[in-house]
């Protein structure tokens, strides 16, 4: 991995495990009776998801 990756191409390399972490705190977040906040990080991964969805089809669009 190159010293001189931005946020971007980051992002892209570890999406999955950023997705996974995502789930992981809104799950946490359920069960100490916080729906409201899960749903907040939940929302996070979907766009996160969408996007890179869009980049793989090469939508420009949204």
């Amino acid at each position: 991995m190159a010293d001189d990756q931005g946020v971007a191409e980051l992002s892209q390399l570890y999406l999955g495990n950023i997705l996974f972490s995502l789930e992981t705190t809104a799950k946490a977040l359920e069960a100490d009776g916080k729906p409201g906040d899960a749903a907040f990080y939940r929302g996070i991964a979907r766009k996160l998801a969408e996007a890179r969805g869009r980049d793989v089809r090469g939508d420009s669009g949204r």
